[in-house]
Formats: structure tokens, sequence, C-alpha cells
């Protein structure tokens, strides 16, 4: 063979290796795209569900999801999703066309439970407010609050933050919201850790709790807490803060003296020459002194 035969011989193999790659490329796309196409049906809300919903068969649709893309919880079947004779609960508000999991349903025959909406080591407590402590009934479940207590230490009164960041469960009966609509209540149930439910239980006996309205998130805390008395309540905030006076506001005018005239020095005081009887002539270069006697008439 010569040498151009040996060449087309290498490049016709190289290209025939080439189409193998493509043509096994194309067919294991093709298998996982059939796999992916493998579809199961999923049991979704029909209709918007909130909390102590009952789930009845015609609140409930299904929808068509990968089987390789399953939300973990999912009912296939009206069948798994309400046994024979057994009802379940909405705990979770869950929307329209949301897959229904179970974590968002009460067990098979069980009412609605706060206590299902706990996460782990947490408790819930509640404690009395009014219109007042309550902020007016703006308060809403699922708003995060900082509870205060206002008590009697020695002769005067006192307020501490005794909670911060803390999830409201719930306003008196209520686990939803009212649509932005204040409601009043006359308690509130908070999920706070064991420590909290005893600070709650304990201040609720020494004093009076005050509810105020927060943005969630540690970042909004407060990183060092003061006790406002009634001494703070001649300042805008409670210690280190001092109203700045006019004085210290707007710097003192310059004022510049004129300096006073300089008095004239004194003139010297004769000196007193003695008296004397004595009389002194002179005549040329030479004097003479004569004493004169004291006459007296």
């Amino acid at each position: 063979m010569n040498r151009q035969t040996l060449i087309a011989i290498g490049v016709a193999v190289v290209l025939g290796l080439f189409a193998v790659y493509l043509a096994n490329s194309f067919m294991v796309a093709a298998q996982q795209r059939g796999k992916a196409a493998e579809l199961t049906r999923v049991a979704v809300a029909a209709v918007p569900m909130g909390y102590g919903t009952t789930i009845t068969p015609e609140k409930v649709r299904f929808a068509n999801y990968p089987k390789n893309s399953l939300p973990t919880g999912s009912y296939g079947n009206i069948a798994q999703l309400l046994p024979k004779g057994q009802r379940r609960i909405v705990l979770t508000p869950i929307a329209v066309n949301e897959p229904i999991l179970a974590d968002k349903l009460s067990g098979a025959g069980r009412n609605a439970s706060i206590a299902t909406l706990l996460p782990d080591g947490m408790r819930a407590t509640t404690v009395r407010i009014n219109d007042v402590s309550g902020v007016a009934g703006f308060i809403q479940p699922r708003d995060s609050v900082d509870v205060l207590i206002t008590r009697q230490v020695g002769e005067s009164q006192v307020t501490d933050v005794l909670l911060q960041d803390t999830k409201v469960l719930a306003m008196g009966a209520r686990t939803q919201g009212a649509n932005g609509q204040p409601t009043a209540a006359r308690n509130a149930t908070f999920q706070v850790d064991p420590i909290g439910a005893q600070k709650l239980a304990l201040g609720q006996e020494v004093g009076s709790l005050s509810l105020v309205l927060r943005r969630p998130g540690q970042e909004q805390d407060i990183p060092v807490v003061e006790t406002v008395s009634l001494n703070d309540l001649r300042y805008g905030v409670a210690r280190g803060y001092r109203p700045v006076s006019l004085a210290a506001a707007t710097p003192p005018a310059r004022v510049t003296r004129a300096a006073a005239p300089k008095r004239p020095a004194p003139a010297p005081r004769p000196v007193a020459v003695p008296r004397s009887n004595n009389i002194e002539v002179i005549r040329g270069t030479s004097g003479n002194r004569y004493e004169v006697g004291d006459y007296e008439g």
C-alpha cells in the first residue's frame, strides 16, 4: 500500500469511531428522556385549603408528576389520602395545584392540633393580653413579636424585654390571619423553648406583659437589653441618652474684650523738707550760716 491509501484508511477509521460515539450519545439521551417522561399521578389541591380544613374528595384532584421527581410524602390515590372511614385535617395552608403532602396534614382519623406544628424541642404557651398590650388586634398568627414585662421593683416600676423574636401561633382561637383586618383577642399563644415558657408563666404572675410587633429575624434583635425605669421617662430612650441643650448645640459666640486704658503713673509726692531756724548767706564762693531765734509777739 502506498502512503495515500494508509492515510485514507486512518481517516475512515477515525470518522467511524466518531459516528459510533454520536450514535451512542443519542441513544443514551433518548433513554434518559424516556425515563423522565414516565409520569405518575399525585394528589394536589383543587381549592385553597387553610388550617383546620377537612379534606374531602371534591377538594382534591390528581396531576401528573415525573416519577424521579416525586415530592416526599405525596399521595398517589384517594385511598392513600383518605382511608375508608377516616378523615384528615389540614395543618398548613395549601394553595391551588400544590401537592398535598403528609407533613401538612393530621394523621388519619385525627383532629387538627397545634402540637403537630411545633418544631423539635419547642413548646406552645398562652398568655393573657388585652386590646392595648396586643397592639390593638394588629398582631396576627405567624407574626413575630417581642414580649415586654412591667413589674414593681422596690418603690419603682421598671420594664424589661422578656423575649425577642417570638413566633405567634394563635391569637385567641384563631390560627390563621384575618386577611389583614385587626381582630382583638384576650390571649395569645407563642412558640417558645422550655425556658421561654417558664419566663412567660412567671412573668404574667409578677407583672403585666405587653407585645411589640416587629419584623422577624435575629438581625432585628436588640444586642444589649436596657431596663427602663421611671427616671428614664424624662428622655427619649433609657440610659446613655441626654437631650442636647441649645447652649451645647450652638457654639457660643466669641467675645473680645477691649483692653482697659492704662492709668498714668502717679506723680512723685514732694519730699517734705524739715523746718530749720538757720539761714545760709553766700557771698562769692563762701557762705556763712546764721541761726535765727523764734520770736513770739
